[in-house]
Protein backbone atom coordinates (compact mmCIF):
# COMPACT_ATOMS: atom_id res chain seq x y z
CA UNK A 1 0.00 0.00 0.00
CA UNK A 2 1.19 3.51 -0.75
CA UNK A 3 2.63 5.52 2.13
CA UNK A 4 0.20 8.07 3.54
CA UNK A 5 2.82 9.69 5.78
CA UNK A 6 6.31 10.32 4.45
CA UNK A 7 9.55 11.89 5.65
CA UNK A 8 9.31 15.68 5.74
CA UNK A 9 5.51 15.79 6.24
CA UNK A 10 3.97 18.05 8.88
CA UNK A 11 1.87 15.92 11.24
CA UNK A 12 -0.33 16.39 14.32
CA UNK A 13 -0.34 13.98 17.29
CA UNK A 14 -3.88 12.70 17.98
CA UNK A 15 -3.43 10.83 21.28
CA UNK A 16 -1.00 10.38 24.14
CA UNK A 17 0.88 12.81 26.32
CA UNK A 18 1.87 14.95 23.30
CA UNK A 19 -1.71 15.26 21.99
CA UNK A 20 -2.20 18.33 19.80
CA UNK A 21 1.50 18.94 19.16
CA UNK A 22 2.78 19.27 15.63
CA UNK A 23 6.11 18.38 14.12
CA UNK A 24 7.99 17.25 11.04
CA UNK A 25 8.49 13.55 10.32
CA UNK A 26 12.21 12.73 10.54
CA UNK A 27 12.01 9.02 9.73
CA UNK A 28 9.31 6.47 8.87
CA UNK A 29 9.64 2.80 9.85
CA UNK A 30 7.07 0.95 7.68
CA UNK A 31 7.91 -2.51 9.07
CA UNK A 32 6.96 -1.31 12.58
CA UNK A 33 4.17 1.11 11.48
CA UNK A 34 5.97 3.85 13.41
CA UNK A 35 7.54 7.23 12.73
CA UNK A 36 9.95 9.65 14.42
CA UNK A 37 8.58 13.19 14.73
CA UNK A 38 10.88 16.12 15.56
CA UNK A 39 10.27 17.38 19.11
CA UNK A 40 7.49 14.89 19.90
CA UNK A 41 7.55 11.87 22.27
CA UNK A 42 10.86 12.90 23.83
CA UNK A 43 12.55 10.40 26.15
CA UNK A 44 15.69 10.59 28.30
CA UNK A 45 18.47 8.14 27.53
CA UNK A 46 21.70 7.45 29.40
CA UNK A 47 24.57 7.78 26.93
CA UNK A 48 27.97 6.22 27.53
CA UNK A 49 30.91 8.44 26.72
CA UNK A 50 32.75 7.61 23.50
CA UNK A 51 35.55 9.24 21.52
CA UNK A 52 32.98 10.96 19.29
CA UNK A 53 30.42 12.14 21.87
CA UNK A 54 30.28 12.87 25.57
CA UNK A 55 28.30 10.87 28.09
CA UNK A 56 25.39 11.84 30.29
CA UNK A 57 21.61 11.95 30.02
CA UNK A 58 20.38 13.04 26.61
CA UNK A 59 16.88 13.71 25.28
CA UNK A 60 15.88 12.15 21.97
CA UNK A 61 12.74 11.40 20.00
CA UNK A 62 11.09 8.02 20.38
CA UNK A 63 9.01 6.38 17.65
CA UNK A 64 5.25 6.98 17.67
CA UNK A 65 2.65 4.71 16.03
CA UNK A 66 1.26 5.94 12.70
CA UNK A 67 -2.33 5.50 13.95
CA UNK A 68 -1.66 8.26 16.50
CA UNK A 69 -0.59 10.73 13.79
CA UNK A 70 -2.61 12.73 11.27
CA UNK A 71 -1.39 14.86 8.37
CA UNK A 72 -1.74 18.61 8.80
CA UNK A 73 -4.01 20.04 6.08
CA UNK A 74 -1.92 22.32 3.82
CA UNK A 75 -4.68 24.99 3.85
CA UNK A 76 -5.51 25.37 7.55
CA UNK A 77 -3.08 23.09 9.48
CA UNK A 78 -5.89 21.01 11.02
CA UNK A 79 -5.76 17.18 11.12
CA UNK A 80 -6.88 15.47 7.92
CA UNK A 81 -7.03 12.02 6.41
CA UNK A 82 -5.02 11.27 3.29
CA UNK A 83 -6.46 10.07 -0.01
CA UNK A 84 -5.00 9.45 -3.45
CA UNK A 85 -5.93 10.54 -6.95
CA UNK A 86 -4.37 10.35 -10.37
CA UNK A 87 -3.35 13.54 -12.16
CA UNK A 88 -2.61 13.76 -15.88
CA UNK A 89 -3.33 11.55 -18.85
CA UNK A 90 -1.68 8.54 -20.48
CA UNK A 91 2.02 8.11 -19.75
CA UNK A 92 2.15 11.39 -17.82
CA UNK A 93 -0.33 10.09 -15.24
CA UNK A 94 0.90 10.53 -11.68
CA UNK A 95 -0.51 9.40 -8.32
CA UNK A 96 -0.64 12.23 -5.78
CA UNK A 97 -1.74 12.48 -2.16
CA UNK A 98 -4.67 14.73 -1.35
CA UNK A 99 -6.10 16.04 1.93
CA UNK A 100 -9.60 14.61 2.43
CA UNK A 101 -10.62 17.68 4.44
CA UNK A 102 -9.93 20.38 1.83
CA UNK A 103 -9.14 18.41 -1.32
CA UNK A 104 -5.76 20.17 -1.62
CA UNK A 105 -2.81 18.27 -3.08
CA UNK A 106 -0.18 17.43 -0.48
CA UNK A 107 2.61 16.76 -2.97
CA UNK A 108 2.21 18.13 -6.44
Amino acid sequence: MAAKIKKGDKVIVLTGRDKGRTGEVIEVRPAEDRALVRGVNMVKRHQRQTAQQEGGIISKESAIHLSNLAMADPKDDKPTRVGFKFVGEGHDRKKVRIAKRSGAEIDG
